[in-house]
C-alpha cells in the first residue's frame, strides 16, 4: 500500500507578492483620501458660495406666454421683484399668488430657465358680459370680477351688456367684485345659451337685478323677458314662437313673463310695474 503525501496548503510565493501590493494599494488609497478630506470639505462650501453669488444666475429676463387681452408689459410689471433675484431661490409660490393678483389672470405657472429667465405663462379669465357699474362700462367674467374697462378692442366679443351686478354697497369709482349670486346668475343664462349661436345672437342685454330672476331684452324687440333662474334656453324658445301671436293681441308690450309653465303672462306698456299683466295662455 502506497502512502500518499499530504497536499501543502501554504499559498506560492507568486501569490504572496499579489496580495503584497494589493494590501498596499488600498493602504494608498485610504492615505489619500484622509489627506483629501479637510481640503475638499472646504472647497465645497466655497463652490456653494460662489454658486449663492454668481451673476450669471440671477434672473434677467422674464418671458411672457398666453396672454391675449391683458398686456405683456402689465405682468412683466408685476413679475419685476423677480428681476435681479437668485434664480433657484426665488420662491415660485409666492410669485405665482402675486401675479393671480391682476384681474385678468386666471392662473400662472411658473418656470425656470437656467441660466436667469423666468418663463411665465399665463391662463386668462373669460369675459361672458360687459357689466354696467354705475356710468361705467367693465368686461365681468362668470364669478363676478370686473376684469378690464370696456372699450372699442373688446367689440369683436360681442358680449351683451348686464344690469344689476352691484353689489349692496352700489356702483363704486373703483373697480371691484361685484355681487356673485347675479353674476352667477348672468354667467349660468350665457353658457346655456351659448350652445345655441342663433339664440346668443340675438340676446343685447341681460338685467339680474332679482338674483332669482334674470331678464332678457331681444335685439330689434323692446319687450322685457322674465326667464326665472333655469331653462333659459327652452324659455326663450316658447317666446319666439308665441311672440307674433302676442303681439297680435297687444301690439305694446312691456313685459313677459315665462316662469309659470304653461301660463304666460303680458305685461302691455303703460301698467304699472306692480301688475302682473294679462295672462296669453
Amino acid at each position: 500500500m502506497t502512502a500518499s503525501r499530504p497536499r501543502d496548503r501554504r499559498p506560492s510565493a507568486p501569490r504572496k507578492m499579489a496580495r503584497k501590493r494589493r494590501l498596499a494599494g488600498w493602504r494608498r488609497l485610504a492615505l489619500g483620501a484622509l489627506l483629501a478630506a479637510p481640503v475638499g470639505v472646504p472647497a465645497a462650501y466655497w463652490a456653494a458660495g460662489a454658486l449663492q453669488q454668481a451673476p450669471l444666475l440671477r434672473v434677467s429676463t422674464i418671458v411672457v406666454t398666453g396672454a391675449r387681452w391683458v398686456s405683456e408689459g402689465e405682468v412683466r410689471s408685476a413679475a419685476e421683484p423677480f428681476r435681479g433675484q437668485h434664480i433657484l431661490a426665488l420662491d415660485l409660490d409666492a410669485a405665482r399668488a402675486g401675479l393671480r393678483s391682476l384681474p385678468w389672470i386666471a392662473d400662472v405657472h411658473l418656470r425656470r430657465v437656467l441660466p436667469s429667465t423666468v418663463e411665465v405663462r399665463v391662463r386668462e379669465r373669460t369675459p361672458v358680459g360687459i357689466a354696467r357699474v354705475g356710468r361705467r362700462l367693465y368686461l365681468v367674467d362668470r364669478d363676478g370680477v370686473l376684469l378690464d374697462d370696456y372699450g372699442p378692442r373688446f367689440s369683436e366679443l360681442g358680449l351683451a351688456i348686464i344690469d344689476g351686478l352691484e353689489g349692496r354697497g352700489g356702483a363704486r369709482e373703483e373697480m371691484e367684485e361685484v355681487d356673485r349670486r347675479r353674476a352667477a346668475l348672468a354667467a349660468r343664462l350665457i353658457r346655456q345659451v351659448s350652445e345655441h349661436e342663433d339664440l346668443a345672437a340675438r340676446i343685447s342685454q341681460i338685467d339680474v337685478r332679482d338674483a332669482e330672476d334674470a331678464v332678457v331684452l331681444l335685439n330689434g324687440d323692446p319687450a322685457r323677458i322674465h326667464l326665472g333662474a333655469e331653462r333659459f334656453v327652452e324659455r326663450l324658445n316658447i317666446y319666439l314662437d308665441v311672440a307674433p301671436t302676442l303681439r297680435a293681441h297687444v301690439s305694446d308690450i312691456d313685459a313677459v313673463d315665462l316662469r309659470f309653465g304653461r301660463r304666460i303672462y303680458v305685461r302691455p306698456s303703460g301698467a304699472g310695474t306692480g301688475q302682473r299683466g294679462r295672462r296669453a295662455s
